[in-house]
């Protein structure tokens, strides 16, 4: 072996790295993604789960109690909702995980040294979160129920036989048994979609071009127009015949079933779709071979896997992660699949989320249709 002609071949290799930039920056760039959000973004100790309060007493003792969820790391009080039909709602949109229940003869209770009621209503929908917003919330039950009992034995002068104290009494919602696979499949649907959409349309693209059959293509007849959308609509009717296949088979095989309107579950799926291929459309323009457009492709990926509350909830992430996370389409699309298929809530709830994947595919459909023209013309 000549060491001279084997140093030839690894120089000519680190040369051709070099040059091609797209390669160069995802063999930098990637490390680099896995190293921060493995390192900073992903937790999986659940904390700050956002909570709403309807304190119907508005006493004293209910406004400390509610107070002691909020002094610790596992609750965030988002809102004091003014009835118990707003907080169910701030719940079924997302808003919170966690509503806390106070009733309106709470204080009296409290002060009559009786045993005092609450009420915790909880998620499902994420096991972990819900989990752990039972076990620490009856934690600071406890301890909240040891003080207030104290307090009402010195301030009645009673023995310490009272039956005073705070009863916290958790309802589970969407799934009760706190199943993971009904927080998995749901998913696991959405990263199948992102996968196929953008792949389907970027190395549909990119294989014509390496072929040379995109310019053939071009110098036909057929407009850039009628070019993109025979690239993109055929794509549409794939996808969705995709999610209708993949919400059969989480029916028939893992028992998650469609809770609310499958209609409206795929009608909400288009602007994911749209924002997706248009994903797809703007790799197969940077792409200069199918390997690229891979590659590309698992980058956008892994965002979508690890910020989007996919595997962990996004409030325990730090606030930089979370706002990044505002960027990527699947955040939202998580929110319409757990929302239809384990909440059987419709637009009315979930419109913020589909108005924001509506912007979302206008924006880069646009961008990438522009670039494409640009790059057949």
């Amino acid at each position: 072996m000549s060491l001279a002609r084997l140093w030839a071949i690894m120089r000519k290799e680190l040369i051709q790295v070099r040059r091609d930039r797209i390669t160069l920056a995802l063999v930098v760039g990637v490390p680099v993604m896995e190293l921060l959000m493995f390192g900073y973004a992903l937790n999986a100790v659940t904390d700050h789960i956002a909570t709403v309060v309807f304190d119907e007493s508005s006493t004293a003792s209910s406004r400390a109690f509610a107070q002691s969820f909020h002094n610790t790391d596992y609750f965030t009080i988002v809102r004091w909702t003014p009835s118990r039909e707003d907080a169910m709602r701030a719940i079924d949109a997302g808003e919170a995980k966690v509503a806390l229940i106070i009733p309106a003869n709470f204080g009296d209770q409290v002060l009559g040294g009786r045993p005092a009621t609450a009420q915790l209503i909880v998620d499902g929908s994420d096991p972990s979160v819900a989990q752990t917003a039972m076990f620490s919330g009856g934690l600071i039950s406890q301890v909240q129920s040891g003080a207030v009992t104290v307090e009402a034995l010195n301030r009645l002068g009673q023995s310490s036989n009272s039956r005073g104290g705070i009863d916290l009494r958790p309802v589970v919602l969407y799934n009760p048994r706190m199943l993971s696979v009904k927080f998995m499949v749901p998913a696991l649907i959405g990263l199948v979609l992102q996968m196929q959409g953008v792949l389907l349309t970027a190395l549909a693209v990119v294989r014509e071009r390496e072929r040379g059959t995109l310019e053939q293509l071009i110098v036909s007849p057929v407009k850039s127009g009628e070019l993109m959308l025979g690239k993109i609509l055929p794509n549409i009717v794939l996808c969705l015949f995709s999610t209708v296949m993949t919400l059969v088979i989480a029916r028939v095989l893992f028992n998650v079933p469609v809770v609310g309107s499958t209609v409206e579950l795929l009608l909400l799926t288009l602007p994911f779709l749209f924002g997706t291929l248009g994903i797809g459309l703007a790799i197969s323009v940077v792409a200069r071979n199918q390997a690229q457009a891979l590659q590309m492709t698992m980058f956008t990926l892994l965002p979508s896997i690890l910020l989007s509350g996919f595997l962990y909830a996004r409030e325990g992430m730090p606030l930089i992660f979370q706002w990044i996370s505002l960027a990527i389409p699947m955040t939202y699309y998580l929110q319409i699949l757990r929302g239809v298929i384990l909440k059987g809530v419709g637009i009315e709830v979930l419109w913020p989320q589909t108005l924001a994947l509506t912007v979302f595919a206008v924006v880069v459909m646009g961008v990438s249709v522009t670039r494409f023209r640009k790059t057949i013309e």
